[in-house]
């Protein structure tokens, strides 16, 4: 058996083993369903905290007093006006009172009467509207006058304006904002799979420092085997964990509204969608490869789990680095902050993904991922000469430099 057939053989030993001994037990069931858990937990808390202004909210108000005569025309543009502010900037119900004489102080007495939870109030006329409203509710209040603005126009009329009747197309090219939103949904969804991820990969030697079975392991397969073995073992369990939620998420995403769909449907990287998929699945590969690497590297020089834990935060900050830097770049095509983000070598993937949506060149994308790869073989080496040399002392005292000066 050749050295490098014999090499590849060993790590991909190491590598089923690590899958193995990660999945078979029943700690990654919970590490498989905690997004669920988590979800779940943001779900409760937004319910508990919506649950606590809802009464609030239901109970508020805006009132017109006008004669009954511009009372439909007020109601017609409320309805018209009403859809298009949604979420938590709607504005409260329209309540409709006859004109009363004395409106000023009707309507400043409703705004201060215990418990009424009126926002605004309309009097007058159509012609000559007033509205009042109490402090904090100046939106409520430009709201009526829009309204009553509308009801004018509506009253000139003669009778309500008729609505235009929208139909979707479906357009050919991809607009430039939808190549923009597609290109920072690749560059958020690379940096979130690989931060719940690829964080993992630190804590893959600790036990096993402890043990020593790392110093049996090193007396049998070379290093550089053993840290692409257990890298390529924590890259399998991260392709099951994703298979696992696209599946789940593609049967859930049959049953969004038919709005939300076809807004993701205009969503369509400027590259083509099967070209785009297969990008991202290969930038996601180098980018966990990459950060797992020098995660693994790192990790590889704590010896306890409290170790670990405090090199967690510095981890963290430099993915969140990376999504930063990738983000600007993919929010300034061709500048030369995009260009750093696609050369430097940790966020080259996340800002590659952003570009695959945007652009539709192939060339540069091969180049990036040749790119990449090199870089994980960097960082594999460097770690495992710093392990080798710093953990199990079997380095050389001296530098490589020195060695030649001293031999010279």
């Amino acid at each position: 058996m050749s050295p490098l057939r014999r090499q590849i053989r060993q790590t991909l030993t190491i590598a089923r083993r690590d899958f193995t001994a990660t999945v078979f037990t029943p700690i990654f069931l919970i590490f498989l369903f905690a997004p669920a858990i988590m979800g779940s937990l943001s779900v409760l808390g937004g319910v508990s905290a919506a649950s606590v202004t809802q009464g609030s909210s239901d109970k508020a108000r805006l009132v017109a007093m006008l004669p009954a005569a511009s009372a439909k025309a007020l109601r017609s543009a409320d309805a018209q006006l009403r859809p298009l502010v949604r979420g938590d900037a709607a504005p409260p119900p329209l309540a409709l009172h006859p004109s009363v004489e004395n409106a000023q102080i009707v309507s400043r007495a409703m705004l201060d009467a215990p418990g009424a939870d009126v926002n605004a109030v309309l009097y007058g006329t159509l012609a000559e509207p007033r509205v009042v409203f109490s402090a904090g509710n100046r939106d409520d209040a430009r709201y009526l006058a829009t309204v009553s603005r509308q009801a004018a126009l509506i009253e000139r009329a003669g009778a309500d304006a008729p609505t235009a009747r929208m139909e979707p197309v479906r357009t050919a090219a991809p607009k430039r904002g939808d190549r923009n939103a597609a290109s920072f949904l690749a560059v958020f969804g690379i940096f979130f799979l690989t931060l719940f991820l690829s964080g993992q990969v630190v804590g893959t030697m600790a036990e096993e420092r402890n043990n020593k079975v790392i110093e049996i392991l090193a007396a049998s397969v070379p290093l550089e085997s053993v840290f692409l073995g257990k890298l390529l073992g924590m890259y399998g369990v991260a392709l099951l964990f994703v298979a696992f939620w696209g599946t789940v998420l593609s049967q859930v995403g049959a049953l969004l509204p038919g709005d939300f769909g076809a807004d993701l449907a205009h969503l369509r990287p400027a590259i083509g969608m099967v070209p785009f998929a297969l990008l991202f699945a290969a930038y996601f590969t180098t980018a966990f490869l990459l950060l797992g690497s020098v995660f693994l590297g790192v990790g590889a020089q704590a010896g306890t789990m409290r170790e670990v834990q405090m090199l967690s935060l510095p981890i963290t900050i430099i993915q969140v680095a990376m999504f930063g830097l990738a983000s600007s770049a993919v929010s300034h095509p061709g500048t030369l902050l995009a260009t750093a983000a696609e050369f430097f070598p940790l966020s080259s993937p996340f800002a590659m993904a952003g570009r695959a949506a945007s652009g539709a060149q192939w060339w540069p994308h091969l180049a990036a991922l040749a790119w990449q790869l090199l870089w994980v073989a960097v960082f594999i080496t460097i770690g495992a000469r710093l392990f080798r040399r710093g953990v199990l002392q079997s380095g050389s005292a001296k530098p490589a430099w020195r060695r030649i000066f001293a031999r010279g």
